[in-house]
């Protein structure tokens, strides 16, 4: 893997209601990575310095309440994401592709429905753009074990599973390092807020969004039943093709980077940027 550090350069961009942490590397059209719920920018150490080799512009942000952002915003959440992207995308002066993980990828399309002027292609790595079915019982259990008394226990725990298949070799480093932001004053509320985000309004832009899109997801991920299934509803609405993932659980950018940014280059390269 190559070694990426994140630390030494942070930014902060102010918008309504607080700060968010972002980073620039390299040089050329303009990739914004939005880790998902949970992880830090440094999610994307591993693919970052791929995509700066090939010729991009690489712009790494932390979600609200998360790593180096502030943890006191009166909202988090997708609605809230996109907000933060487009306020970063106009920051930095050109439209952008965005690649979004998670609920980074909700944000992502509705930022892509809202903006089109701004948002030149999607990649959406393990996507959360709809709400899944929920049965009331485990909603309930949900919220209890997100509580902010207790998540970040919770959270260190739980982060193995949704790394299925192959681990970085990094990986308990950057799980130390997860705990270590959760534990900052203010965040442990806020990431258990940002827990409760509702993936309605993403489903409700898909239908909307103009800009190519690329589906990744990995063949392990264990938050959805049939991840397979779940890439080809989503691609079918934005009329995308899918690449899955070996030996990869929810974070195929961390855990097979090579394959992922091979992935993501050869949609960048494939003339997705307008004319």
């Amino acid at each position: 893997m190559t070694d990426f550090t994140i630390a030494d350069s942070t930014r902060f961009l102010t918008v309504p209601g607080g700060r968010i942490a972002f980073e620039v590397c390299g040089g050329g059209p303009l990739v914004v990575l939005v880790p998902g719920m949970g992880e830090l920018r440094s999610s994307y150490r591993h693919l970052a310095p791929l995509l700066v080799r090939a010729g991009y512009r690489v712009v790494l942000v932390d979600l609200r309440g998360h790593g180096d952002s502030d943890a006191d915003f009166p909202e988090y959440g997708d609605t809230a994401t996109a907000r933060d992207l487009i306020a970063l995308v106009r920051h930095l002066g050109e439209p952008a592709t965005i690649v979004g993980n998670s609920m980074g990828a909700g944000a992502a399309v509705i930022a892509a429905s809202e903006h089109p002027e701004l948002v030149e292609g999607l990649v959406l790595v393990g996507p959360f753009v709809r709400n899944a079915p929920t049965n009331p019982v485990m909603t309930l259990l949900f919220r209890v074990m997100t509580a902010s008394a207790w998540v970040v226990p919770v959270w260190r725990a739980y982060m193995p599973k949704l790394y299925a298949g192959d681990k970085p070799t990094d990986f308990q480093a950057y799980r130390d390092s997860v705990t270590a932001a959760m534990r900052r004053p203010g965040h442990a509320r806020a990431f258990s807020r940002t827990t409760r985000t509702d993936h309605g309004p993403a489903e409700r832009c898909l239908g909307s969004v103009d800009a190519p899109a690329l589906v990744i997801m990995g063949e392990l991920d264990p938050d959805f039943p049939d991840p397979k299934a779940e890439a080809d509803d989503v691609a079918r609405a934005l009329a995308a093709p899918v690449v899955m993932v070996p030996n990869a659980g929810h974070y195929p950018h961390a855990q097979q980077p090579e394959s992922t940014a091979s992935a993501i280059v050869g949609f960048l390269g494939g003339g997705r940027h307008r004319a």
